[in-house]
């Protein structure tokens, strides 16, 4: 198996006014983006702290489905909200801590324990956290509901 990879992506800024990145492999072409409007950006578009959550919610996700299915865990879904702060220190702003919060449904009680370790799992195993410099803070949640049409 490789243990390198690149990874590619483009951003552009144009004069009237927009930002964008394009995506590879036959991702949607464009994403709008602007600087958040309390540093001058503009209402109503993705930035780039937004990108960061998301990637670190979509990671934990893929990292959770793959640990989940290896370890052959029923599960109806994962939502996962995340919270960053962004302090001023010496050299500008930063984040200083991602609060990840992960709410998993699953099918059987007896399921939570064995759920709760995969979670942590991940939380431990997912690329994007584990290169973040900030604090990342963990906060799962687990939600039983029968199956449909149980």
């Amino acid at each position: 198996m490789e243990t390198k990879f690149t990874y590619h992506m483009n951003a552009q800024f144009h004069e009237n006014g927009r930002s964008f990145v394009e995506l590879e492999h036959g991702a949607p072409r464009i994403v709008n983006f602007s600087a958040p409007p309390e540093f001058g950006g503009q209402e109503g578009f993705w930035t780039p702290e937004h990108f960061l959550l998301a990637a670190v919610s979509s990671c934990y996700i893929a990292t959770f489905r793959a640990i989940a299915a290896a370890s052959k865990l029923e599960f109806h879904g994962i939502e996962v909200a995340v919270e960053g702060q962004l302090e001023k220190d010496a050299g500008g702003f930063r984040f200083t801590k991602v609060i990840l919060r992960p709410a998993t449904i699953i099918f059987d009680e007896r399921e939570r324990e064995r759920t709760q370790r995969l979670l942590e799992k991940s939380e431990q195993r997912c690329l994007v956290t584990r290169s973040l410099s900030c604090a990342v803070e963990f906060e799962p949640r687990i939600l039983v509901e029968a199956p449909v049409g149980a």
